[in-house]
């Protein structure tokens, strides 16, 4: 016969579980929502088009799974044009990791349109999967950048990933990746992600500088070099966070120590 403060640690325990298993399902049903949207630009029609310093494009929404093949061709292609030289002897084997990534079924896609080349509808798609090849060759041409992202649970922390934000190089350093971004985290922030995480190759030293400095990203908690700081010295990445509320920031942002806190 169990003693009555047996009892009570047992149902403390039996609530604990309940607890956290409530805890789970509600951030499980938050990512399954905000991956279940259909267009998440449609809640931003001010970052449609972005024209500013010689730069005139629109933003466009895709999937993973429904990319026509030359859009898969092109995102193939920009990803290895921008990204072998920062992985180095690394890109053989996370160029295979990278193909099965883009693909994916919770891959999600904003795509960057050159308006100058677009069609004269002025909006071609790049999510259907059935076009004829005529319009392929022209979403081809009027592409000149995409972010992938994803929504995911981190530490039990609701997520949007960023794996991948590229532009063609004569796009670059026109504020665009910027704009780009800002939009990434209104998107996690309606549908309720605690933060924004990315990963960026430690030889990307301008990526990592305008992540940190510009975007005020911080390394994250979950990164090799905090996890380990012995071992993740040798990691060739560090993931980095931004985290909008106060769980998320517990979790996943790592504080500098400063001499008053020693």
């Amino acid at each position: 016969m169990e003693s009555k403060g047996q009892s009570a640690r047992n149902k403390g325990k039996k609530l604990k579980r309940k607890e956290v298993l409530e805890k789970k399902k509600a951030v499980d049903e938050l990512v399954r929502a905000a991956s279940s949207e259909t267009d998440h630009l449609v809640s931003f029609q001010a970052f449609r088009h972005y024209n500013r310093n010689g730069v005139s494009v629109y933003l466009d929404w895709g999937r993973g799974d429904r990319l026509s093949s030359s859009v898969k061709q092109y995102v193939y292609n920009l990803l290895k044009a921008n990204m072998e030289g920062p992985f180095g002897a690394e890109w053989p084997a996370e160029e295979k990791v990278k193909r099965r990534e883009m693909v994916a079924s919770e891959a999600r896609y904003i795509f960057v349109h050159d308006v100058a080349n677009a069609s004269a509808d002025g909006m071609p798609s790049v999510v259907e999967a059935k076009k004829e090849v005529t319009d392929s060759m022209l979403e081809i041409v009027s592409i000149v950048g995409f972010v992938h992202f994803r929504f995911l649970v981190e530490e039990e922390i609701p997520v949007l990933y960023v794996y991948e934000i590229q532009l063609e190089p004569h796009v670059q350093g026109k504020g665009l990746g910027k704009f780009l971004m800002q939009l990434i985290e209104l998107i996690a922030r309606k549908n309720r992600m605690g933060a924004v995480v990315l990963t960026v190759q430690k030889t990307n030293l301008s990526a990592m500088k305008f992540y940190t400095s510009k975007l005020r990203y911080i390394v994250s908690s979950i990164s090799p070099s905090r996890v380990n700081p012995l071992l993740g010295s040798e990691a060739s990445y560090e993931i980095l966070c931004k985290a909008f509320e106060p769980e998320a920031k517990a979790v996943l942002e790592v504080i500098e120590a400063t001499d008053n806190d020693c």
